[in-house]
């Protein structure tokens, strides 16, 4: 998925990558389609578990909110990578069926980033005073429309384009000194 979009991504190339034969996987889920929607169900489900331990990697929230900055951040490593993984978002986007498991992590992420609102204001590194369901909204806004115009500029790297914005969006939440 890394190489190819949907379009482009065929079981047989999967299983090349695995290892495996097309055939394996075939009988294991069926079909193409089948298989994303078990990836992307996995994902979906995967998503505190990412959090958590995205967290444990990291001294502190803030740190860690720059770390899931810096994984977004891979999806565009390149505009043609970006491109991919708007083609499988287009998918996601629109299949009801890939929907669900798109909004279940996009709640799940939304969560995380309320939680490490909260501890990083219980920490000292944002105001007490701050509202962590809005923050946590204009991080994910401020993330994915971020990476978007990254790809726009082509600026620099996606990771530092994307580290400033989330800069400017925090500023006015971090305590004087």
């Amino acid at each position: 998925m890394r190489k190819v979009g949907p379009r482009e991504l065929t079981l047989s190339a999967i299983a090349k990558e695995a290892g495996v034969t097309a055939a394996v996987l075939v009988q294991r889920f069926g079909s193409k389609r089948a298989l994303l929607l078990s990836l992307f169900e996995e994902a979906a489900n995967g998503t505190n578990k990412f959090m958590t331990e995205l967290a444990k990697q990291h001294a502190s929230p803030l740190a860690t909110l720059f770390a899931y900055a810096d994984c977004m951040a891979g999806m565009a490593a390149s505009p043609a990578a970006l491109a991919r993984n708007l083609a499988y978002l287009q998918v996601d986007m629109t299949d009801p069926d890939f929907h669900k498991p798109l909004v279940k992590q996009a709640r799940a992420t939304r969560t995380g980033f309320r939680r490490l609102v909260e501890a990083a204001a219980e920490a000292g590194e944002l105001s007490r005073s701050v509202n962590s369901a809005q923050l946590a909204r204009a991080i994910e806004a401020t993330l994915n429309g971020s990476m978007l115009t990254w790809a726009f500029y082509q600026q620099g790297a996606a990771s530092t384009w994307i580290r400033i914005d989330l800069r400017t969006l925090l500023a006015p939440y971090l305590p004087r000194r």
